[in-house]
This record gives structure tokens, sequence and C-alpha cells, in this order.
């Protein structure tokens, strides 16, 4: 295969990974298009020399991210360019490890497994770095509604990312219809559709009761940051929506950060009416705030009130958005460009996301904090039986975002074997079960309320038990394995011929 053929066989492959992933699926029809795309990231890397490996993998990397983190223009043109090629970057790093070019004796099957795990440790990588990780746009986000995503029970989104990975390596050798390529081809197809299956019928926890829950969207026009948004017209538009919750909720969810409090909340009047109203429903009410800590920083909390209207519990965001709710070495960054939009540094909270309510404890994954599998195990470990994910994805113009986090959501319900409720000023909302299944959900924009009977459930699956540890320890032995194959340089003796 030529040059620019290569690239342009690797750059298709990236693109077909994206169009797997939200918003494109509205009908979840398109999983597919993530195995074919990378079959041909892998037909493109396979058995070539490092330079065409990193030019491959930065090729399909910039297929795969351009499309699928496009949001990130609305915010910062220069920013959106820097992560889309420090992102395709770090996947062709990965293409890069994977063994060929004239000095490699692997053979087929050794190439089809670390192309695999090359991938899966690509995608940890995004998952810690830089700045605590962007694992949005990630491949597994595209699986969602196919047969690979139980097997997020058995080893979280890393393992379903290898498996899309061998699935789409075993195709791509399989259709090259070379005799010794096929045996190896099977194999892979084996162990994915019993991966696949295993995690279908793993343990995934035991039932615990119900609750009545409702999600409360105040609705609103789209696109506008924390900044340009009247924070008491949010307020109020959640006061009446939450009219619409009627009697027997035990639960009733805000979004995240819809009261925005001049000072501290304890004593403010938004305490008051958020009272008020958690003892005119007779429910437990958690509530997305935002509060002042200082002249240059805050704190994003979820407060939990009782149905007597007292304040039980709260947890406060952890995981920050980079250059969202903080800007990382702000004079460094002050200097290349303007970060007048974010003018405050949120405040991180600490500990495992979780609320002590009458009503139960409660795993709690603000926003972003959805989108790292830490923070729901790290939920579930600590007693949580139901996950509650306030968010606010207003400042999005179009469904990319939501539709993303929406299809993270399922996946974190997959991986915890727990029922998820996402409340969201502007959409999505929804309510999603231990299976991945959503259940309800909301319109983008306007004000609904998602009341359901969820199931509250205990136990642990095996991902939540063991972490990605296991599957990125796998995936480092197969390399090492794969690197041990290279091929010796032939020894060069010196003197005089025999004889």
């Amino acid at each position: 295969m030529s040059a620019p053929r290569t690239l342009a066989t690797a750059a298709l492959g990236g693109v077909l990974l994206a169009l797997s992933l939200p918003p494109w699926p509205e009908s979840t029809g398109t999983w597919p298009l993530g195995i074919v795309g990378a079959a041909l990231v892998f037909a493109a890397v396979d058995d070539r020399r490092l330079r065409a490996r990193l030019g491959a993998g930065m090729a399909a990397g910039l297929g795969l991210y351009v499309p699928g983190l496009w949001w990130m223009r609305d915010f910062s043109g220069p920013g959106f360019l820097a992560t889309v090629v420090l992102e395709s970057a770090i996947l062709a790093g990965a293409t890069a490890l994977v063994p060929g070019g004239a000095r490699s004796r692997a053979g087929p099957g050794l190439r089809a497994a670390a192309f695999p795990a090359a991938v899966v440790l690509a995608e940890a990588v995004r998952g810690v770095w830089p700045f605590g990780g962007l694992p949005l746009a990630g491949i597994e986000l595209g699986q969602v509604a196919g047969p690979l995503a139980p097997a997020a029970r058995l080893g979280g989104r890393l393992l379903v990312v290898g498996l899309v990975a061998l699935a789409g390596a075993a195709a791509a050798t399989a259709f090259r219809r070379r005799r010794p390529g096929l045996v190896p081809a099977l194999a892979a197809v084996a162990v994915v559709v019993a991966t696949a299956v295993a995690g279908a019928v793993t343990p995934s926890g035991r039932y615990a009761g119900t609750l009545t829950v409702a999600a409360v969207q105040g609705g609103g026009q789209r696109g506008f940051r924390a900044v340009d948004s009247d924070p008491t017209l949010v307020l109020q538009a959640h006061l009446d929506a939450s009219a619409g919750v009627g009697a027997g909720a035990e639960v009733v969810l805000w979004p995240e950060d819809v009261v925005d409090v001049d000072g501290v909340f304890a004593g403010s009047p938004q305490e008051q009416a958020l009272s008020a109203l958690a003892a005119e429903l007779r429910t437990t009410l958690v509530v997305g705030i935002t509060e002042d800590a200082g002249d240059d920083r805050f704190r994003n909390a979820s407060i939990a009130f009782g149905p007597d209207g007292r304040v039980v519990d709260r947890y406060d965001k952890v995981h920050r958005v980079p250059f969202g709710e903080y800007i990382p070495a702000r004079s460094f960054f002050a200097r290349l460009g303007d970060v007048s939009a974010v003018p405050r540094d949120a405040i991180a909270g600490a500990g495992p996301g979780v609320v002590d309510t009458p009503a139960g404890r409660f795993g709690v994954l603000i926003s972003y904090e959805v989108f790292f599998q830490d923070r729901s195990r790290d939920a579930v470990r600590a007693g949580g039986r139901l996950l509650l994910v306030p968010t606010n994805a207003s400042s999005y113009v179009d469904a990319q975002v939501p539709a993303q986090q929406l299809a993270v959501a399922r996946l974190r319900a997959l991986e915890t074997g727990r029922w998820v409720v996402q409340a969201a000023p502007t959409g999505y909302s929804a309510v999603v079960d231990h299976h991945g299944h959503v259940l309800a959900r909301s319109r983008l924009g306007g004000a609904a309320v998602l009341r359901h009977q969820v199931q509250l459930r205990t136990g642990r699956t095996v991902f939540v038990s063991l972490g990605p540890a296991p599957v990125v320890l796998a995936a480092a032995a197969t390399l090492a394995i794969a690197h041990r194959r290279r091929r010796a340089r032939p020894r060069v003796t010196t003197g005089p011929p025999p004889g």
C-alpha cells in the first residue's frame, strides 16, 4: 500500500470511528461503523515501518477527533486545534507500538493482538492526561447500544475499547484472505464473542428496593456560558418546573449549578427557597449550587435537603473541568489567549461522591465527572445504591456533548450495575437502568420533569471490584510479548574464511 493510500485509509477509519459516536447515531444503529473504522486503521498500520505507523496513527486520530471534539471550536479555535493534535499524537504513539517492519517476525495473530493492546493503552492515557484526562470522543461511546457494551461489567470502558479494536483487527486480517491469518482472525472473533457474552451474563448486583425519583429540567436557551446567564431566571425556571413533580416523589434531582449564590449558600435566600420546596414536596431534594470562596475562587456542590427542609449532606465536585471551571497554570495560559470566560477557579472537593439522605445513600457524579469511571466506581464502593448525575450542558450549542454525556451515563450504569438519573437544565435529562437502557429522556431546550420508579441496587460488578488495572496490565503484557519477537540482527563474524 502506497503512503498516500495508507494515510487515506487510516483517516477514513478515524472518520468511521467518529461517525459511530453520539450524536450521529441518534437511533443507536451505527455501532458497526466503529468496528469497520478500527479495521481500516489496523489495515493501515499492520506490518508497516515505524514512520508509516506514526503517520497512519496521526491520520486516524485527526479523522476521529476533528469531528469527535468539534464542539470545542465554539469555545476556542486554537484550543480545539491544539487538543486535536495532542489527542491524535497519543493515538499515533500507540500505533507506533504495534510491531511491524523489516525487523519484526511477529506473525499476523500477534500483530492483531498487539493492535487492540496499543489502542487500550492510548485510551488509558487519554483518560488521565493531560489535566486529568479528556475521555470525550472515546471509542467506547459508539458501542453503548451494541453487543460489546455489556463487557464493561468485566473491565470497564477500556475492555470495550479493546474488543472494538480486536474485532476490527480480526476483520481486516480475515478480509485479506491470507491463509496464515485466517486462524488467528477466527480466534480473535471467538475471544470477542466470548467476552461480550461473559459480560452479558456476569452478575450486575442485587435488587434492593425502589424509589420514585423526579429529574427537573427548567429549560431555556442553549449556547450561553455561565458568566452570561441570569442566575435569578435560571433558579426561577427550576422552581416553576418543580411544580410539575407532584406528590409522592421520594427524591427530586435538580441539575448542576442552577443555583448561583453571591457569598455562602448557608443562610442565603436561595437556601431558604429550596428548604421550603423540599418541605412542600415532602421529598429529598438534591440541588446543584455554586457559591463564592473568596474573590477569585468558588465551589461547585450538590446539596441534599431532607423532607423537613433541613440540609442533610453535601458533596463538592472533585474532578473539575480544565479551562471550564479552572485554568491550569493561569498566568501562563493568560499570555497565550483570553481566559476571561473563566474568571474564577473552582476549588476541588475530596473523597468519593456520595450523599447520605433519608431516602438512602446515593452516588453523585457532577457533570464532567460522569466521564471518569473512577468517580462512579468510588461512589459504588462507598455504598451508593443509585447514581445521580446533576449536569449542565446548556453552554453547548448543539447536541454533541449532551448526547455523549448520555452515552457515557449508560456505560457507567453497565460498569457499576446501578441505575442512573441525570438532570440537566436544558437537557438531556434521563433515567437509565442498570442494563444501560434509556427508560426516559427529555428533549433539548424545553422544561420537563422526568418522574420514574427506579431501582436501588447493592453488590459489585467485576469492574467495580477490580477496576481497570487488569485490562491495562494485560494490554502492556501483550505488547511486551509482541516486541520480544522482534528479529535479532544477524551476527557478523570476522576472520579468515574456513578451510
